[in-house]
């Protein structure tokens, strides 16, 4: 019997396509598509725009000296995001070809100069101009924050896909 008294029907093809119980991500390796999935670009300033916040909210912190940790806190945490952590987190029918890669050389297949990498890149860009801007160039901030973008900006370049400098995070 029915919901309404009637017999039992088989549900519509059409509604069965609808419902995503079950359904598994089509990607090889879904670390190539993250930074491409809807709002992740959006969550990413947030996230930026929180830490600026919380570090704010320290009464004994100036503002050159929290804009200062905030770029060198974000700079830190995708540095190690993106260029140390190495492999995919996911079970993926590849033979472990990504094991030995970081997550940025996953990004978009390795692909360079796509809308996602381009992201990657401006963003410590415009923060560091922000953090410049607002510790009027002194510089003691100035010097901690170039050092700081360069180090996240380097790794980025085209000419470091898969060099291992010094032979650190070979393995």
């Amino acid at each position: 019997m029915g919901l309404h008294g009637g017999t039992a029907e088989a549900p519509k093809p059409s509604v069965l396509c609808r419902m995503n119980v079950g359904v598994a991500h089509s990607e090889v390796n879904p670390n190539t598509r993250v930074m491409s999935s809807r709002g992740i670009w959006l969550a990413y300033v947030i996230s930026v725009a929180a830490l600026h916040i919380i570090l704010l909210s320290i009464p004994f912190f100036s503002i050159p000296v929290v804009w200062t940790l905030t770029n060198v806190i974000h700079n830190l945490v995708m540095y190690l995001l993106l260029h140390t952590v190495k492999g995919t987190p996911f079970e993926t029918p590849d033979q472990g070809k990504d094991r030995l890669l970081t997550h940025w050389e996953q990004i978009d297949y390795g692909m360079q100069c796509t809308s996602s990498r381009k992201f990657l890149s401006i963003s410590p860009v415009v923060l560091y101009l922000l953090t410049s801007f607002y510790t009027k160039y002194d510089p003691a901030h100035f010097m901690i924050n170039t050092a700081s973008l360069l180090s996240v900006l380097l790794p980025k370049l085209p000419q470091f896909h898969g060099v291992r400098v010094f032979g650190i995070n070979k393995y």
